[in-house]
């Protein structure tokens, strides 16, 4: 990482020993700008080049302070370590070096190890009480958890994406030392700790940058939430550049999951972000980079990032589970079956083909590694943006579910569950915040608009039954009960068959294609690193075919003659290195 100069100050508060703490701002737009501190004091920031401001000031960690813009407007350090409590409040000076680590020998965990269970913290309990689940998962096999998005935001409850304060971890959920102490005792149990980070957008409440540094944004680019973030400017890459290495360094995250980078328009930016965090964390240490990315950039996949969120994995196998082709299932909704065959030899369904929109999306991606790609059948946009919230299991049969999930399981791709899924939990996960005035009714009903285009909702009557969002009942019953089930030890077998036999020999796996066997069943082969030729054959029709099965089948569900796909199952055959084709 290049020395800082005048002109590229560290964003925020940074101790500069146990008295001293350095501020500085950026704020091109404003003509003074003050540190207040809670204790009364008030010290102008001297202004340097290129719009900074920029003061030290003896005062020790924990103290409370917030900047004065003009003497007009009091406003939080957008680069807060830590809030004492919202969005809107005083900042607090963090000592990054407080916590003592008990770990420190961890040094990660290799990506083809990968079992990722994406939580929400605060559906949870908070920080602490997500350290009661870390012995559950570990022993279940999972071997890494993913928290949603952390960020300070509005209110008490959000699903993380309205963050404003992308530094500070949500005060509700619990301070940073309890945070670092969740990570630790993550890592003592032999889970890695993925978060996933907003660099695409600042939510609709508590964000005032604008107000003193508008250069922060393009005024004539539009995404979803607003003008569009200006990565062309150096202060903005290094705000969230630094972002990126305070989780992974300070905290010890061992990797970040980047939210829907399709709306970052800087490709350069996510390049020099991976290559910033490579040069950064230690030789030897396991970090990973995975993306969300509508686009389907396999280019990004080659060099630069570890994995990307698979959306068409799951898009093609809900359609083909549940008959839904609402929206944007419609894009699948044609062949299915062969798009699913595309996916499991190619890894992505769309790869410059065009969607319903008549737009082309997508790279051809055929030639990257199964572990580019990160499946789930479930995740919080999946299940969340579902009006009602509904999990999988209440819109499919129970066996298609099992045979999806031995395919998501038992492939080379890297599985990916969401809280719930591995006890078929019968809470839903709604999409929930904590907003107020207009900003609630605003989000109350574009929340129940988004469903107009799909069936069930066309009535204006129904989708006044979609929950308030902003009602805390809509929080309350997003929180899953964890009772251990039949399904649970399902799981449980799945994924010791995993680690035991296929996680050991993913370096170096190829696809080796996959063929259509009939309408909702495919056959898909991999060769292993190790030469051994792993098949799935999964049959999601109520039709049994004739498909007979290679030696050494690993699994197979349900229980059947090896001549036949039963209805609605999946076989699992691995053949030693020699004793295949």
């Amino acid at each position: 990482m290049p020395l800082r100069t005048l002109e590229t100050w560290p964003h925020g508060a940074i101790m500069l020993d146990a008295q001293h703490t350095r501020f500085a701002l950026w704020a091109p737009d404003a003509f003074y700008v003050s540190v207040e501190l809670q204790d009364g004091r008030s010290v102008a920031m001297l202004p340097q080049a290129n719009g900074w401001f920029e003061t030290e000031i003896k005062c020790p960690a924990g103290t409370r302070y917030r900047y004065n813009i003009d003497g007009e407007m009091d406003v939080p350090d957008p680069a807060s370590r830590a809030q004492a409590s919202d969005v809107h409040g005083w900042s607090l000076v963090v000592d990054p070096l407080a916590y003592e680590w008990r770990h420190h020998p961890w040094q990660g965990r290799p990506w083809h190890e990968a079992v990722i269970y994406e939580l929400h913290v605060g559906a949870l309990g908070g920080f602490a009480a997500v350290e009661q689940h870390l012995p559950r998962l570990a022993e279940l096999g999972v071997t890494a958890i993913e928290l949603m998005p952390l960020a300070q935001f509005p209110g008490e409850r959000n699903w993380g994406y309205d963050g404003v304060l992308p530094y500070a971890p949500h005060a509700a959920y619990g301070s940073p030392e309890q945070l670092k102490h969740l990570i630790d005792s993550a890592h003592e149990h032999g889970l890695a700790v993925l978060l996933d980070v907003v660099y695409n957008h600042f939510g609709p409440d508590g964000n005032y940058l604008g107000q003193y540094a508008k250069d922060f944004f393009q005024q004539d680019v539009h995404t979803p939430w607003g003008a569009g973030i200006d990565f062309a400017r150096r202060e903005v890459r290094d705000f969230f550049l630094d972002n990126a290495l305070m989780w992974l360094l300070d905290y010890r995250f061992d990797g970040l999951r980047l939210d829907a980078v399709h709306a970052i328009d800087n490709p350069g930016f996510l390049r020099e972000l991976a290559h910033r965090v490579r040069q950064q964390v230690d030789i030897g240490r396991h970090v990973w980079l995975v993306l969300e990315n509508e686009l389907n950039q396999a280019s990004l996949l080659k060099h630069d990032f570890d994995a990307q969120w698979n959306d068409d994995f799951h898009n093609v196998l809900h359609v083909l589970l549940t008959g839904e082709t609402d929206a944007y299932y419609s894009d699948f909704a044609q062949a299915p079956t062969a798009k699913l065959a595309r996916c499991l030899s190619d890894g992505f369904v769309y790869q410059g083909h065009t969607t319903r929109h008549g737009h082309a999306r997508g790279e051809p991606s055929s030639g990257l590694p199964p572990t580019a790609f990160v499946a789930f059948l479930q995740n919080h946009d999946q299940i969340g943006n579902r009006a009602l919230g509904e999990r999988l299991h209440q819109l499919c049969s129970p066996q298609a579910l099992k045979a999806a999930t031995t395919l998501l399981l038992m492939s080379p791709m890297i599985p990916l569950l969401f809280m719930g899924d591995e006890v078929n939990a019968s809470e839903p996960f709604l999409f929930f915040t904590d907003h107020h005035g207009e900003l609630a009714e605003a989000v109350r009903e574009g929340r129940r608009n988004e469903f107009a285009d799909f069936a069930a909702f066309h009535d204006p009557e129904r989708r006044e039954r979609i929950p308030d969002p902003n009602a805390l009942p809509t929080f309350e019953q997003s929180a899953p009960s964890f009772a251990a089930n039949e399904h649970t030890e399902f799981y449980r077998h799945l994924l010791r068959l995993r680690h035991q036999h296929i996680v050991p020999h993913l370096p170096g796996s190829v696809a080796l294609g996959a063929q259509v066997l009939a309408d909702r069943a495919v056959s898909a082969r991999w060769r292993l690193g190790n030469g051994s030729l792993l098949q799935i054959d999964l049959n999601l029709s109520a039709t049994a075919l004739a498909h007979p099965a290679a030696q050494h089948v690993l699994f197979q569900t349900p229980a059947h003659d090896h001549a036949h796909l039963a209805p609605f199952s999946a076989r699992v055959t691995l053949s030693p290195v020699g004793e295949h084709p």
